[in-house]
């Protein structure tokens, strides 16, 4: 039996909540790495939940 990968490790926990779905596994930051070594983490456009006002 092989080990899973932090993917699949990621999305079965964040799936065997009752009322847990898909879109709960989904990637909530995207990670940019630039040729000299400086990453940007941004929250990614799918996400659920977004920072920031709701605009009311």
């Amino acid at each position: 039996m092989s080990e899973k990968t932090f993917d699949e490790k990621r999305h079965d926990q964040l799936t065997t909540a009752p009322k847990a779905s898909e879109l709960d596994a989904a990637p909530r930051v995207t990670v940019d790495e630039k040729s000299d070594g400086v990453k940007r983490i941004d929250v990614a456009d799918t996400a659920a939940v977004r920072p920031g006002t709701t605009g009311e």
